[in-house]
């Protein structure tokens, strides 16, 4: 990665002196945070935009509120040279909603086996007949032809497999939009080596599927950490996919993929960026791994606490100025930046996926 990322500029500088980022710096693990109305999802796309305008990096994100699927689409007042270049990126959107050009699918046979089992609710000792059952069934799924797992299941003369086959009608899994029986998925372009892959989770019928979209994705960069290319993994409105306190098996399961690639993934290239609303909806094992933190408007004492606990190199004195932040201003410290600084956000070059809801005027 060479040169510096222009995202701003500084305030209360003379002359509006431009704010930047290290890029070189990307590769350690960031907190993004601000709270509802304070521009964050809009300045993360401005960072990201000048990731891929200034750096090899790859980013995969994993997007529950569809706000990032543009993010390919240049804008109009787009500066020429700025967008000329951008748009020689390979940006790819693998959308969740129905009758998508580009659907986001997985396949459930590539997923380990804990989380296959995680996805049927299938616990291995309090259910272990079952969890035993799909441990030793894996050579004969390899036979299972198109679309129809539930009949594969049920011609088989063995009983446990049968109560496999009622779990995943029971539960609705069998007929998840997600599955791309041998079409092609999102894992696939993410190995093509894309700039950017936007895995698109707001559109799922179920917030079952979406998180097991997720984890799917995670699960592959994991098992691929071995080739250790390195790749940011922005996690949009992160409260969501790693809660301090997961309640169902997908929910456990991705929390602990999270935090075990918050401890262990720098080493390999898996990089995180996790944005959210505040601090104390994350698990607190990913959230103490992060070396860089961006800080729009929060009002809460409470969690302006929390960030001065956490964040020892962002001074309080600063972070004591977040309240009073306008849409669009933030406070930055860590590794990415030479010192910590107030930053005003610069403009977007592309389309962001959603917007507020405006009041109808008479």
């Amino acid at each position: 990665m060479t040169g510096d990322l222009t995202i701003g500029t500084l305030l209360e500088s003379e002359n509006a002196a431009p704010a930047r980022l290290i890029a070189s710096k990307m590769n350690r693990h960031t907190f993004w945070c601000g709270q509802s109305g304070s521009g964050k999802t809009y300045a993360l796309g401005v960072a990201l935009e000048q990731i891929l305008l200034h750096t090899k990096l790859p980013l995969v994100i994993l997007d529950p509120n569809s706000d990032f699927v543009r993010l390919g689409d240049i804008r109009d007042d787009a500066p020429a040279a700025e967008a000329a270049e951008l748009a020689t990126r390979d940006i790819r959107v693998r959308r969740s909603t129905v009758d998508a050009e580009h659907p986001l699918l997985v396949r459930y046979m590539s997923m380990p086996l804990r989380s296959r089992a995680a996805i049927l609710q299938v616990d291995p000792l309090l259910d272990a007949d079952d969890y035993n059952t799909m441990m030793h069934m894996e050579t004969d799924l390899q036979l299972l032809p198109d679309h129809d797992l539930v009949g594969f299941m049920r011609s088989h003369p063995d009983r446990v497999r049968h109560q496999l086959a009622m779990r995943l009608e029971n539960l609705g899994v069998a007929d998840w939009k997600l599955w791309a029986w041998g079409e092609r998925t999102v894992t696939d372009d993410i190995d093509d080596g894309t700039d950017a892959t936007v895995v698109d989770l707001g559109g799922f019928a179920t917030p079952s599927e979406s998180r097991a979209a997720a984890l799917a994705v995670l699960d592959h960069l994991w098992e691929n950490r071995e080739q250790r290319v390195g790749r940011l993994i922005v996690i949009d409105e992160a409260h969501n996919l790693c809660t301090p306190e997961p309640v169902t098996p997908v929910e456990k399961l991705l929390t602990e993929r999270i935090v075990q690639i918050a401890a262990e993934g720098r080493k390999y290239g898996l990089w995180l960026l996790l944005s959210t609303q505040r601090p104390s909806k994350v698990h607190p094992n990913a959230l103490s791994q992060c070396d860089n933190l961006a800080l729009m408007r929060m009002s809460s004492p409470r969690d302006l606490a929390d960030l001065s606990q956490v964040f020892g190199y962002a001074p309080e004195w600063l972070l004591e100025r977040s309240p009073a932040f306008t849409q669009g201003q933030a406070l930055f410290a860590g590794g990415f930046v030479d010192q910590p600084s107030l930053v005003q956000m610069g403009a977007r070059l592309t389309h962001e996926g959603g917007s507020d809801v405006k009041v109808p005027l008479r």
